[in-house]
Formats: C-alpha cells, structure tokens, sequence
C-alpha cells in the first residue's frame, strides 16, 4: 500500500485555495486571479470550480510578483523567468554530461 502522506510532499498536487496561496504569498486575491486570467499560472479547478494551487504554482507567483515590483510589465516578467529557466535547465544539462564539472 502506497503511504497517502507522500502526496503532502508532491510540490505539483494542487493543494491551496485562492485565499490560503494569497495568505502564504502576503499578495491580494485579485493578483492570484489576474496571472490566471493573463494564462500565466492555470491553478486546477475543485470539482465547485475553485481554484487550486500547488506550491509550484505559488513560487511561480513569487517570481513574477518580485519582478513586477521591480518595474517590469507581466509580458516582460513571463520572458525572464523562462529565460532563467532555460538558464537552469542548460546548467543541469551540462552538469549531467560534463565530466569536468
């Protein structure tokens, strides 16, 4: 029998309400439901049709918040945290194939 804890530990499982993730992030509601609407983050739906969102999709919304407090317009933030991605993925790749590093 697999131990039903482990689903606490799976950061993609969409676990918090709109108003939990706003609570744990200190940002409005309204911020949570614009990235959704702008199709930045796409939080699961409850069988209601609430929101639910991972804790992957909650350090998404940090990053994008933090950027936007820096002054960037949202389409701009998108760009820059995929590129920092992109950035992150091509390390590990090189980390995995480079016997030097």
């Amino acid at each position: 029998m697999t131990d039903p804890l482990q689903r606490l530990d799976d950061p993609d499982r969409p676990t918090y309400t709109i108003g939990q993730a706003a609570e744990l992030l200190g940002v409005q509601v309204a911020f949570l439901r614009s990235l959704d609407t702008a199709g930045v983050v796409e939080p699961a739906r409850s069988s209601g049709g609430h929101r639910r969102w991972s804790r992957t999709q909650l350090q998404l919304a940090v990053r994008v918040r933090s950027l936007l407090d820096d002054g960037h317009p949202l389409a701009s933030a998108e760009v820059i945290i995929g590129l920092q991605d992109d950035v992150t993925e091509l390390h590990a790749e090189l980390d995995r194939t480079s016997p030097d590093r």
